[in-house]
């Protein structure tokens, strides 16, 4: 993948969260690896929706957290993505969001529940940040939320938002929509009053096992891309 290309598929991931309803106001914000320059990043600038990346506000920041390049102005939680990126070198995209459900699921203090095909992507272990629900504005706060995450595909930060990582950025837009399908099931279930026993875990694995393939995600996030640019010029 060429830089530009890299680019070209943070724009296009942007536009899938859009219109999925993961955007609150600007101050969401989604990063991919420089390509063949692992501590560098390229990060939505602050001040625009996922919506509005373009070649040239995209920023590029360095593992520290600092802007070294691009139009826009650097998000000031841009920790969560450094610190994430620091000690998991597995990780090449980086999701912090505020969608609706997942912060509900937070603020009950339960744990995900393995009660839908969603959850099960998660069966492995999901993270909690507990430390605060301020931004994450500082190295320290950013290592707090890379240490909750863990090994884990996400980490809740309670009362506040998500953080979602991949080994691609398909993966990561991807497992950010699941996660928030998965919550919005939990809570609709609980609100029932009655929810029924889990599948054995076995099955769920091997369900988690099946979806969550790397040519999955690009299947789905290729489509999704797809469907947006025909809304687009519709």
């Amino acid at each position: 993948m060429t830089k530009d290309e890299a680019k070209q598929k943070l724009i296009d991931a942007g536009l899938v969260l859009e219109a999925s309803g993961l955007s609150d106001f600007t101050r969401g914000h989604v990063s991919i690896r420089v390509p063949g320059e692992p501590n560098l990043f390229y990060m939505k600038p602050h001040s625009f929706g996922f919506d509005e990346m373009t070649m040239d506000n995209i920023v590029t920041c360095n593992i520290e957290g600092e802007k070294v390049a691009g139009g826009g102005p650097r998000h000031s939680e841009v920790y969560i993505h450094s610190e994430i990126f620091r000690i998991r070198p597995d990780v090449h995209s980086v999701i912090h969001a505020h969608p609706t459900y997942a912060v509900a699921v937070s603020a009950t203090d339960r744990p995900l529940r393995m009660i839908s095909q969603p959850s099960a992507v998660f069966a492995d272990g999901i993270g909690v940040y507990r430390d605060t629900i301020d931004l994450i504005r500082s190295k320290e706060m950013g290592a707090g939320v890379a240490k909750a995450l863990g090994g884990s595909k996400a980490a809740f930060l309670k009362n506040h938002g998500v953080a979602t990582v991949g080994g691609t950025l398909e993966e990561c837009v991807i497992l950010t929509i699941m996660l928030e399908n998965a919550a919005q099931i939990q809570i609709l279930a609980e609100s029932t009053g009655s929810v029924g026993e889990e599948f054995p875990r076995d099955d769920i694995m091997r369900l988690h096992d099946k979806i969550c393939r790397p040519e999955q995600h690009k299947i789905n996030f290729d489509y999704l891309v797809r469907k947006v640019r025909r809304q687009m010029k519709g």
